[in-house]
């Protein structure tokens, strides 16, 4: 990158368990919902903003450009320009990187960027059978052909297709997310007891801080449809009761016979929204901005679908060769690795710090360095948290700012794993007066 990306503020809402509180909440109001709370916060007028970018995986299908919906939700002139990314558990990433590559381009000095999930909201879909017998309902002419169809219709008819299920599926390698992650497990020899483990202590970081009350300016509380009686300023997926005897009782979920991935060591499935300010340093400065913090660096990478959760030391390994960014994993003062799964991250660290994984995988001649647990995702991840697919890594990145923040530190870096054999990795950095 040449130049660094301010990034002015942010918000998000409440990450809320999927079926639970928000799920009559549609992904496009939750992120309208942010937004509007943000021009109160920030010296900028809805006029001020050139486009509006947001990441979103379960794609609505009342708001197919969600990004233009949201936009015009939140009350922004009609000729602000608005798209939508999707690069799976990285769309909100991808929505701040594009922001950047266009205000790095010259193309606009104020975005608005970031990512929004209903996970909630994923359909239900008519299988094959019941829509070869609605197709053919729709083209009788007579009555008896008619009635002959619904006839022929039986109970296997209305079995629904989860989308849900089919999307958290690769289609190329066939394994699930889980399966995935319990590939990776083995390859790396992560135990069952390691994850557990790192998992308690997920949930126990993230109780710390509500405790602290680190969240109090990250949250914007909302008061979900349909009727908005409850004022929600809460993650609801953080089990304060949570303990190793509960974690060891829980059986494998993906690989019932020998796994080591239960859904207690796993991410949740979430609804929750992210929403950032961004523009060039300059144009922040000239208009004495609050300033968060800055994105310096980023990269993507592709590997084997079956080892997806291997992505974050793949990206970070094209990171850390770029001018600017720490030449090692070590000068990072904090990280955010996301916990899709307690295996996929203990996998990452071990891997990052292996000299034979990284000649054998990277080609590089030393490992890329050592994952300090202290430094690592220090107020709780997914595990904890939730994970709404397309807001997540907007949310890694307002959290890692806010983080470097209030401990008065400089550097860190925000990475995932993504879906369909993908990584990335962001480069971010605070300014300490």
């Amino acid at each position: 990158m040449k130049g660094r990306i301010a990034i002015i503020d942010g918000l998000r809402t409440p990450f809320c368990k999927a079926g639970g509180i928000l799920q009559h909440t549609e992904a496009d109001d939750l992120a309208a919902h942010l937004i509007n709370e943000m021009f109160w916060r920030q010296k900028v007028t809805r006029d001020d903003v050139d486009e509006v970018i947001f990441g979103n995986v379960i794609q609505p299908v009342h708001a197919p450009n969600i990004a233009r919906v949201i936009a015009l939700k939140s009350g922004l002139p009609h000729s602000t320009l608005a798209h939508s990314v999707q690069r799976n558990c990285a769309s909100g990433m991808e929505a701040i990187t594009t922001a950047a590559s266009k205000i790095l381009g010259g193309e606009a000095n104020l975005i608005i960027a970031g990512g929004t999930e209903s996970m909630s909201r994923a359909p239900l879909l008519l299988n094959d059978k019941m829509k070869a017998c609605l197709e053919a309902l729709l083209k009788a002419r007579s009555l008896s052909a008619k009635i002959k169809i619904l006839l022929s219709i039986r109970p296997g008819h209305f079995k629904p297709v989860i989308a849900l299920l089919k999307g958290l599926t690769d289609p190329v390698c066939g394994l699930n997310m889980g399966q995935t992650a319990e590939r990776i497990a083995r390859e790396m020899a992560v135990q069952r007891d390691e994850q557990d483990a790192y998992a308690l202590e997920s949930h126990h970081r993230a109780i710390k801080a509500y405790e602290e009350g680190f969240f109090e300016s990250e949250i914007s509380a909302i008061a979900p449809t349909p009727n908005y009686k409850a004022l929600i300023n809460q993650d609801d997926g953080i089990r304060h009761d949570l303990s190793i005897e509960k974690l060891k009782k829980m059986r494998p979920y993906f690989d019932r016979a020998c796994g080591s991935v239960t859904i207690g060591n796993a991410c949740q499935i979430t609804d929750g929204a992210v929403a950032l300010f961004l523009s060039s340093e300059e144009y922040a400065k000239e208009r004495n901005l609050n300033i968060l913090g800055y994105l310096t660096g980023y990269a993507y990478c592709g590997l084997e679908p079956e080892r997806m959760g291997l992505g974050p030391v793949y990206s970070t390994a094209k990171l850390l060769k770029q001018e600017g960014t720490p030449d090692k994993l070590e000068d990072y003062d904090l990280m955010e690795i996301n916990e899709a799964f307690a295996a996929q991250v203990l996998a990452c660290a071990k891997a990052f710090s292996s000299k034979e994984f990284c000649k054998n995988h990277l080609g590089l001649d030393e490992p890329l360095g050592i994952v300090d647990p202290n430094k690592l995702n220090i107020h709780g991840g997914s595990i904890a948290l939730g994970h709404p697919v397309g807001a997540t890594g907007a949310r890694l990145v307002l959290t890692l700012l806010r983080a470097l923040k209030t401990k008065g530190l400089n550097r860190g870096m925000a990475s995932l794993c993504v879906g369909g054999g993908l990584g990335a990795s962001l480069s971010l950095e605070v300014d300490h007066e």
